[in-house]
């Protein structure tokens, strides 16, 4: 095992010097720093050969630098993570997204780039890594879950002036992970190849689940889903007071889960509490559910009366091995809140209402799920085309205003020019 180099502590005041000497390999160069430790009084010296003058100057610089801030600008991205302990996670949720961060911490981003400097982490370096992991099948939200920490990590080291810029920003701030660099649009993923197609395909989807897990409670919170457009945290912290029959709406408050110290009931994600519809489809299923609830119950619940959570709907109903079957491969539980909005913006809803039924902060993002399928393509060509019908296109009367105070001018009809004038004109 190496032993570990001895540094200056922090605030002492250095002094560097270089021997040089002649060997049958050739000049080496011995380096020397020398400090008086502040507790003991004793005067501590640290030697190190290397090959040429920049060597000896670099090596003088780190052991300066780290004299001046009391960390040091060589040491591993491991030995970093190490020695701030959670203090790069002091801004995120500790009850959920702390343990998945710092998993990708530690099975991912350690193993992979802990044994480099800091200092000599790169973006180009970070993509290779990505790309080696969607290699080794790695999923896009994980690769996600796990850069995210890294950029917090880094942004650590640059308030502690071990880097000047973070490297992981340069990733982070990219549309997709791994090779993807560009913004085509036949690439980038669309939600409707993560929906099902049609109403009898989540009949159908309803009736199995129901039938593989054994109990209606599995069926319900599919039926939610697609028809709300709720997250599934949010439907398992559904309570009855929630549910506004005279409005025919559904307040999204709240979320539930399990997770680090027991159940968590928190504010649904960025805080950004929402109203949806009640439709047609879902009443029979919610007013059995409301059957007997009192105002603070969950509407919503497992066999036993635990919390439905995405794991243990796909456990209890063996969701992959089920969905393959029924020929929807791509559909994850998180595909039914894409089902939703899909069917919803296929039935005419604005984009300004399903951003707000979805709780997205940018239209942006709610703006994917208006993209029209073929069908709507070709209604939208037989439109146009009627409108180029054999009379050909009735550009509007205009009425021209006159400037000034003078008298106003008749109206216009734009297709009766003066057959005098040059197409150059016209144009």
């Amino acid at each position: 095992m190496t032993r570990p180099e001895r540094l200056p502590p922090l605030g002492v005041r250095i002094f560097c010097d270089v021997e040089v000497g002649q060997l049958k390999r050739g000049t080496v160069y011995w380096a020397r720093v020398r400090w008086t430790d502040p507790v003991t009084k004793r005067r501590e010296v640290v030697k190190k050969t290397h090959n040429s003058q920049d060597e000896c100057e670099a090596w003088f610089d780190r052991m300066r630098r780290t004299a001046a801030t009391g960390l040091d600008p060589g040491q591993t991205l491991a030995d970093y993570i190490a020695s701030i302990g959670d203090r790069w996670a002091r801004q995120i949720d500790k009850t959920s997204t702390f343990d998945g961060y710092s998993s990708g911490l530690r099975l991912r981003v350690v193993p992979a780039l802990g044994h480099l400097p800091v200092n000599m982490i790169t973006a180009g370096l970070i993509d290779r890594v990505i790309d080696d992991w969607e290699d080794k099948g790695i999923g896009r939200s994980t690769i996600k879950n796990t850069i995210a920490p890294l950029v917090l990590v880094l942004n650590e080291a640059k308030r502690d002036e071990l880097i000047e810029r973070n490297p992981a920003d340069d990733r982070a701030r990219r549309t997709a992970v791994g090779r993807r660099t560009g913004h085509d649009e036949e690439e980038a993923p669309n939600p409707r190849d993560f929906a099902l197609p049609d109403v009898a395909a989540l009949e159908e989807l309803v009736a199995e689940v129901v039938k593989a897990g054994r109990h209606p409670c599995w069926g319900d919170m599919v039926t939610m889903l697609a028809t709300t457009a709720m997250r599934i945290s949010e439907a398992s912290g559904l309570e009855a007071r929630y549910v506004d029959w005279d409005n025919g709406i559904i307040r999204v408050e709240w979320q539930l889960y399990p997770g680090r110290g027991g159940l968590v009931r928190k504010r649904t994600k960025g805080r950004r509490r929402r109203k949806v519809p009640i439709i047609e489809p879902l009443m029979p299923t919610l007013e059995r559910l409301m059957k007997g609830r009192k105002p603070d119950d969950r509407l919503l619940r497992g066999p036993r009366g635990g919390v439905i959570t995405t794991a243990t709907l796909r456990d209890a109903t063996r969701w992959d091995e089920l969905v393959t079957r029924l020929g929807h491969p791509a559909l994850v539980r998180h595909g039914l809140r894409h089902t939703a909005l899909t069917w919803m913006a296929d039935a005419g809803i604005s984009l300004d209402v399903l951003q707000q039924v979805a709780g997205h902060q940018s239209p942006d993002v709610t703006s994917r799920y208006l993209h029209p399928d073929l069908s709507a393509l070709k209604a939208a060509g037989e439109s146009f085309s009627a409108w180029w019908s054999k009379p050909g296109p009735k550009p509007p009367r205009l009425r021209v205003i006159g400037g000034g105070s003078g008298p106003e001018k008749s109206p216009v009809d734009l297709r009766q020019r003066d057959s005098s004038t040059s197409r150059a004109d016209r144009i």
